[in-house]
């Protein structure tokens, strides 16, 4: 079977729509690990093209401000003034749905889905001693996650060696293939679908090939500037515009 896995779209259609185009005829089924909405200008678009096409979606953070689970007081005043404003333009059906999201983890087939941690779901795994702890509570030796919006993960072989998983400068329509070894743990974050954070402002996103044990990490440009002209028109705050540029 062959996932395609998206996270962290941020209401970001053009980003989300570029991926699917990328990713047409490469999978089977799509999985979503949270983080749909907030940031972007098309919420109720992004929530409606995930919710037709992934059968499990994991709540994210912003999932859960952008519904009203939770405040948001941990957040930006940037990213409240985006949650405020996604939470007033949902449609009570997106509303709804965004509220019954399940936290992580979900098992899937023997592997793990989070948004944040199999640990916590809001827990960032930035770095070594996060996702140690992590990959050693794991119930299975394979999860997903997302939250970070760095594409890559972490490793733990069976020797007991960690290995950050990390590349750059992926070309657009080339795939870097992580081969899955035999008795190794792992972490694997597919990257932003709508706002990257490892410095390319690109669209992210991996396909889980579970066959074959491997995972395909992508990169694709879309169309940043009519994503950005639709934030200015949305009144949406400027310093969230001009992130995307930069890829932080």
């Amino acid at each position: 079977m062959r996932y395609l896995i998206l996270s962290d779209i941020h209401s970001n259609l053009e980003a989300l729509e570029k991926c699917l185009e990328v990713a047409r005829g490469r999978y089977d089924e799509t999985l979503c690990l949270g983080d749909v909405v907030g940031y972007g200008p098309d919420p109720n678009a992004a929530v409606d093209v995930v919710r037709n096409m992934a059968p499990v979606i994991i709540r994210g953070n912003h999932d859960k401000a952008c519904c009203g689970i939770i405040g948001g007081e941990d957040f930006n005043p940037y990213a409240r003034m985006a949650t405020i404003w996604t939470r007033d333009q949902l449609s009570v059906r997106n509303l709804a749905l965004l509220r019954n999201l399940p936290s992580g983890p979900v098992d899937v087939n023997g592997f793990q889905l989070v948004h944040g941690s199999p640990q916590d779901e809001d827990e960032y795994l930035a770095g070594p001693e996060e996702a140690m702890d992590a990959l050693l509570s794991m119930t299975s030796s394979f999860a997903l996650f997302g939250h970070t919006h760095l594409q890559g993960g972490f490793q733990l072989n069976a020797d007991g060696f960690f290995q950050i998983i990390r590349f750059y400068g992926l070309r657009d329509g080339c795939v870097f293939t992580l081969q899955l070894e035999e008795g190794a743990r792992y972490l694997i974050n597919p990257g932003s679908v709508g706002q990257p954070r490892d410095r390319d402002w690109r669209a992210a996103f991996a396909i889980f090939d579970s066959d074959r044990r491997r995972v395909e990490y992508y990169r694709t440009s879309y169309d940043l500037p009519r994503t950005q002209a639709k934030m200015r028109q949305a009144g949406l705050p400027e310093p969230l515009i001009t992130r995307l540029e930069f890829g932080r």
